[in-house]
């Protein structure tokens, strides 16, 4: 191939990478290596080695190296030497060969259904399908959720380097489901558990964390600080700050659907009931069963207000958090409908009012970018991270 010809998908560059977080270790240097070249190729496109090894801080050997491997693997492939008129040897430019394989997402979120997909590594769907949940929780939700894998795994059209899944819940990292109310899980090891099923690698995490990845991956997420909130089933956030993923100590960071805001001092009616075991979360009023609920046989005029009482809860919940963290922004993922309106603007309103101006006055609050797709982009970013060291 030419310098002049462009290659369909390798020359895509994707998005920015996640700040590295964790210390690597002398026998992690090579693997280490193998991903920054990967990350390198993904995030900005075809480069000649020598660019990468500036690039990276790597030497050229190195690279090399590297490079001969991943084309042994077939993950990378070279395009052509490059034309520029300097003198010397033409630059041969190798690219990532990002059509050749695929990923499959599922998507728990959804209060009625499991949603997934077929993806390119760039994140392009390939095929969607979606299975009823129909009210299964437990044991008859997992069996759901494996024939939905096998469906998509038998759909796609490429090798697929594994599964990545969106999940409600709190959950480790290892893919174990520590809690997930609404679907009835609890120490559950779902990922080992498809993994030994499917035959593929399997990785799970928090629906709200995997969306605030995709956004961050795919989408236009600050990545100086950024709060992805999902509204569905329950209520979740995930959080970006500085380029890195906020867990926190038991892995449940953005569990801000569990916050008590109702009680007897801001609502004349009793707290409603939650899957956790409390009264007056946050979830039992924002999240789309709830918003429903509340907005149904309403007029025009009576929704907006219903959906703005319940926008200034949210603001009460996340002036705290925006404040310690001094966010830039708020995305909100779910229904337009019922969050891109009168629950948007009172939340923003709220926010604005509860934390200092330097703070408040600058912050933005806006759907998320990747619409339905945000959480699945998301569990594309979650293999692409488990089994190529790309994020």
């Amino acid at each position: 191939m030419t310098a002049t010809t462009r290659p369909p998908a390798a020359a895509r560059g994707v998005g920015r990478a996640l700040r590295p977080t964790g210390k690597v270790l002398p026998e992690h240097a090579r693997a280490h290596n193998r991903s920054l070249v990967l990350a390198h190729l993904f995030h900005i496109g075809p480069a000649s080695r020598a660019d990468i090894a500036r690039s990276t801080g790597l030497t050229r050997v190195t690279v090399s190296g590297l490079v001969a491997d991943l084309i042994a693997e077939a993950l990378v492939e070279e395009l052509g030497v490059r034309v520029d008129g300097k003198v010397g040897k033409p630059a041969t430019m190798v690219g990532m060969r990002t059509e050749a394989f695929q990923i499959v997402a599922v998507d728990l979120t959804d209060d009625s259904r499991l949603l997934g997909a077929v993806l390119t590594l760039v994140g392009d769907v390939v095929v969607r399908r979606s299975e009823a949940i129909e009210g299964r929780t437990g044991e008859s939700a997992v069996e759901l959720l494996e024939t939905l894998c096998r469906d998509l795994l038998e759909a796609a059209t490429r090798p697929v380097i594994g599964v990545g899944i969106a999940s409600p819940g709190v959950i480790d990292l290892a893919g174990n489901v520590v809690q997930a109310p609404n679907r009835g899980w609890y120490d559950m090891p779902l990922a080992a558990h498809l993994t030994e099923r499917l035959g593929v690698p399997v990785h799970v995490a928090n629906d709200a964390n995997t969306r605030a990845l995709g956004e961050f991956t795919y989408g236009s997420a600050a990545g100086s600080g950024c709060m992805v909130i999902t509204v569905g089933q329950g209520v979740g956030a995930g959080i970006v700050v500085d380029g890195a993923l906020v867990r926190g100590r038991h892995h449940a960071a953005g569990e801000i659907g569990h916050v008590t805001v109702v009680d007897g001092d801001l609502r004349d009616e009793p707290p409603l009931d939650c899957a956790c075991g409390r009264a007056g979360c946050l979830e039992t009023v924002l999240s789309v069963p709830a918003l429903r609920r509340r907005t149904a046989g309403l007029t025009p005029e009576e929704s907006d207000a219903a959906l703005a009482s319940v926008g200034r809860l949210l603001g009460i919940a996340l002036a705290p958090v925006v404040s310690a963290l001094d966010l830039a922004e708020v995305l909100l993922s779910g229904p337009p409908e019922l969050l891109d309106g009168p629950l948007r603007d009172a939340a923003l309103t709220t926010v604005r009012a509860r934390t200092m101006p330097v703070i408040g006055d600058g912050l933005a609050m806006r759907m998320g970018s990747l619409d339905e797709d945000g959480a699945l982009a998301g569990a594309a970013v979650l293999v692409l991270s488990g089994q190529l060291g790309v994020s």
